[in-house]
């Protein structure tokens, strides 16, 4: 029996935010250098004609995947909340371009949450997504983990 193997990959991106509501000074558009660590796990590929020979997923391929699930649209972004003030996201939209709209408040957790619906379903056969961790500040960071969900 093949033994089932986890292989992580880390990106970084710069993203704003703003938390609607809240009652301290992310209430205030402000950003992060974010760090996004993705697990996935499977059974390395064990066919010698395979040129993915002993990897569980090819790390260019779920670099693929992540830029372009993730890290393109929210880096360089300020992502704000549906039900954020209309007025503000217009001057916002204006002021900084890339305006991402989630129908969430985006904090850590709901970041990760989301990075998690996001890549579930793009990996390829045979592997699966075991866990995210994403770094808001150098010292906090929230985490989703597959057996949790």
């Amino acid at each position: 029996m093949a033994s089932i193997i986890r292989v992580t990959r880390e990106f970084t991106f710069e993203m704003a935010h703003v938390l609607r509501n809240y009652d301290g000074p992310c209430r205030n558009v402000h950003g992060h250098s974010y760090r996004l660590f993705v697990t996935i796990s499977g059974t390395p590929v064990s066919n010698t004609d395979n040129p993915k020979n002993g990897m569980v997923i090819d790390f260019s391929e779920l670099k693929n995947i992540v830029l372009g699930s993730i890290v393109n649209q929210f880096d360089h972004s300020v992502v704000v909340s549906a039900d954020f003030d209309r007025d503000k996201m217009e001057m916002m939209t204006k002021t900084f371009g890339n305006t991402v709209v989630v129908s969430y408040q985006p904090t850590c957790e709901n970041l990760v949450a989301d990075f998690a619906e996001r890549l579930r379903t793009r990996l390829p056969k045979g592997t699966t997504l075991h866990s995210l961790k994403l770094y808001e500040t150098a010292k906090s960071y929230a985490e989703w983990f597959a057996a949790d969900n």
